[in-house]
């Protein structure tokens, strides 16, 4: 394997979350080795790699979702705010709150729009009344999804909209209770082209106000959305760099092997 480098990037940003040697392992397999890289701050970051590379476990990381995976063992530091969210004092409810997850496959309730958009700042925050009519309306609206849904959102059932639009409510969702880093696993992998453009410009529209981490195996929408990349290989984080340096220079064999198209 190459030693992980750091290609050639732009000015120095801030990081959002800073991972330090970070190691997973699920029972016998060492899924995640030795990884650190910074994420920057109201940027978007890609995931790359080949099935099975790490990308998603990394990517589950940075909220702790692996918690929930029997045998899963964590060890390394993953700072937020210049915490370790892997201290035993963190606030698991609160972290989530602050670090989102939308899924590769939509998850709304079974519920109507309004509810599925609402809950969240109606049980985190106690919002109600007018405040939470406005927190649901910008939701949506900063979704993509308001125009689309105003007329009959406090009655239609989330489970009725269309696959593209169910996934941007799982995102107006999230908007609810004002995350500041927005993680996505493959969020269009089960998308037609047009529901996956929508989603794409979305990702583009939130960062400034977000931090995005997109793990994704499409090349092409990675090199598009994304202001840096991160190439994964084996459970070892290969190349990170500007996704403009990484698909047009990147410095390790194996990089410009995967991003041409000459295996994965």
């Amino acid at each position: 394997m190459e030693t992980s480098v750091l290609s050639e990037r732009p000015a120095p940003t801030v990081a959002a979350l800073s991972v330090r040697d970070l190691n997973v392992h699920y029972a016998d397999k060492h899924a995640l080795q030795s990884v650190s890289l910074d994420i920057p701050k109201g940027k978007v970051t890609s995931f790359i790699g080949p099935s099975g590379c790490g990308k998603s476990t990394l990517l589950r990381s940075l909220n702790r979702l692996n918690d929930r995976i029997p045998g899963a063992r964590i060890d390394g530091r993953v700072e937020f705010h210049g915490q370790n969210i892997y201290d035993r004092k963190t606030d698991l409810l609160a972290l989530r709150r602050k670090i989102g997850m939308v899924f590769q496959k939509a998850n709304p309730f079974p519920m109507s729009i309004f509810d599925n958009v609402a809950l969240g700042p109606k049980m985190h925050y106690g919002t109600k009344g007018k405040d939470l009519d406005q927190i649901v309306e910008e939701a949506l609206v900063h979704a993509a999804l308001w125009d689309e849904v105003k007329d009959d959102y406090r009655r239609k059932s989330g489970l009725a909209l269309s696959g593209g639009q169910q996934q941007r409510l799982c995102i107006a969702r999230m908007l609810a209770v004002r995350p500041e880093v927005i993680l996505m696993d493959e969020p269009c992998s089960a998308l037609d082209p047009i529901s996956t453009a929508k989603i794409e410009e979305l990702v583009v529209a939130l960062a400034g106000e977000h931090t995005l981490v997109v793990v994704t195996h499409n090349l092409p929408q990675a090199e598009r959305i994304s202001d840096f990349t991160a190439f994964f290989m084996f459970g070892e984080l290969v190349e990170h760099g500007s996704s403009s340096v990484v698909f047009a220079n990147p410095s390790q064999k194996s990089t410009q092997d995967y991003v041409t198209g000459r295996f994965g």
